[in-house]
């Protein structure tokens, strides 16, 4: 069966753009490390209850929520006086590949089109879940926003990223779980958009507020693979 609102044409893709955290890894483990390891980690610094840590650390992460400085660890480093990757290694046993992600890089692989991976990850996040889940191999090529210089959340990013890697928004299907970002990729002209519906194994399903989406990546395989 196909998603919801998806009759996908793939003869009439080129370009698979997909998002890592939340859509082809459990969101659990970054929920997890923000709104609990980092608190009890600031906290043991700073003399503080695991309460106490998260209701200064919180107001801070809204204010500046979708932004590029919100996903870099080194922004997060220097604001908290923590070595975040360090912090990040202390809990990677949580670092997981969403079920049928894998089956569906291959089958995209299969069909000849490119494949490329398009992540708000800072670059040293990026790298440890790279080597912790080895998907690296199965993209054709891999961007992080900050590398653009923008966050997936503005307008500039698409742009920017069309700069460097070539394609038509007619011919590309996008997947994420942010709806920010899909909106800024619908706005910015690509056609097929899909958000995931449970970026987090843990946590409630989410709205998908008019878009096409997924519980997992099975429901875009072919019911005969």
């Amino acid at each position: 069966m196909s998603a919801p609102g998806l009759d996908i044409d793939w003869n009439g893709i080129d370009s698979v753009f997909l998002d890592m955290d939340g859509t082809l890894l459990d969101l659990h483990f970054d929920n997890h490390f923000w709104l609990e390891h980092v608190p009890r980690r600031y906290g043991e610094t700073q003399g503080l209850s695991i309460e106490e840590a998260k209701a200064e650390l919180l107001p801070r992460y809204r204010d500046i929520e979708g932004t590029l400085n919100w996903y870099c660890v080194d922004h997060w480093s220097r604001e908290l006086g923590l070595d975040i990757l360090l912090l990040k290694q202390e809990v990677e046993h949580l670092i997981a590949v969403h079920p049928h992600a894998v089956d569906f890089l291959e089958w995209v692989a299969s069909l000849g089109k490119r494949r490329v991976l398009v992540t708000n990850a800072h670059q040293k996040t990026l790298a440890l879940k790279l080597e912790r889940t080895r998907l690296g191999g199965h993209f054709e090529r891999v961007l992080t926003s900050h590398d653009l210089g923008v966050a997936k959340e503005s307008a500039d990013f698409w742009p920017r990223l069309r700069a460097i890697e070539a394609f038509d928004p007619e011919r590309c299907l996008f997947v994420d779980d942010n709806l920010s970002v899909l909106r800024a990729a619908r706005d910015y002209g690509l056609r097929w958009t899909i958000a995931i519906l449970e970026p987090d194994s843990q946590a409630p399903r989410r709205s998908a507020d008019g878009f096409a989406a997924i519980l997992n990546f099975s429901e875009l395989l072919p019911e005969t693979r």
